[in-house]
């Protein structure tokens, strides 16, 4: 049997070089430059920080202050074994993680969609009081319930995502939605397709639920490097797209 950490070793591969993966990095890493410029010496946190890949991905840029936080242990030993400041936490005990430190950046990535609407706006609530002036929030999430598929399925997602719940949800804890927007808009129809078809199988029982699972994998090295090219022109083009699979979504603080 493959033990835990080649699993999490492979999980961590397939984030560092998956185009779905390198997309939103980037994005992330845009973000951070648009709003603070060229700083380093930003505070950030990673809530549900998983294997650390956008953690690496940080301090490949030079962001010096990183730390994290998520509830499985073996993810988290994986990510300390890498030197990074990570601690096994659970997001919906939030308020308990260091609360007397704030932030200037704190990123919550496809972790909202095993979370109830109460449950995420008293997130939010404590992300809130814990970003500094000038602060922001950076969540990215799954978008649209019919794109769920044999991939929600399979990991038990309870929740997709469209912007305006999301700013509902901003407004509701005291955040203003400073970008938002859909991305993997030039994937969006064969993704459609290939979500819908599933579906499909899934309402007339053709595939067993019970042993399905996540159709998410690094797929051959030159359809990765296409499809990576594909994101790059998008980011360059139409960074929010009006649709997409993903819902990415930047939040600040209401002043006043």
């Amino acid at each position: 049997m493959i033990g835990k950490r080649q699993e999490y070793e492979r999980m961590h591969a397939t984030e560092q070089s998956l185009w779905w993966y390198r997309s939103l990095h980037r994005r992330v890493a845009y973000t951070l430059t648009q709003r603070f410029g060229e700083r380093k010496d930003l505070a950030i946190l990673d809530a549900g920080c998983g294997t650390g890949g956008l953690l690496e991905s940080l301090r490949q840029q030079g962001y010096q202050h990183l730390e994290g936080f998520d509830a499985s242990e073996d993810a988290v030993a994986f990510s300390r074994d890498r030197g990074f400041d990570v601690a096994f936490h659970n997001l919906l005990a939030v308020e308990s993680y260091h609360p007397t430190r704030t932030y200037d950046v704190i990123i919550c990535n496809d972790v909202f969609c095993y979370l109830n609407d109460t449950q995420i706006v008293q997130i939010l609530k404590e992300f809130r009081r814990r970003l500094r002036p000038g602060g922001v929030f950076i969540t990215n999430n799954n978008a649209f319930s019919w794109l769920g598929g044999t991939h929600a399925v399979a990991l038990k997602i309870s929740k997709r995502f469209v912007l305006s719940e999301l700013t509902t949800y901003a407004q509701q804890a005291g955040f203003h939605v400073w970008k938002g927007g859909y991305w993997s808009f030039l994937l969006f129809p064969p993704i459609a397709v290939v979500r819908s078809w599933q579906n499909f199988q899934l309402k007339r029982g053709w595939v067993n639920a019970e042993t399905l699972s996540s159709d998410v994998h690094l797929p051959a090295a030159p359809v990765n490097q296409l499809l990576n090219g594909c994101m790059k022109l998008e980011e360059t083009l139409l960074p929010l797209a009006p649709l997409g699979s993903s819902v990415y979504t930047v939040m600040e603080v209401t002043h006043g």
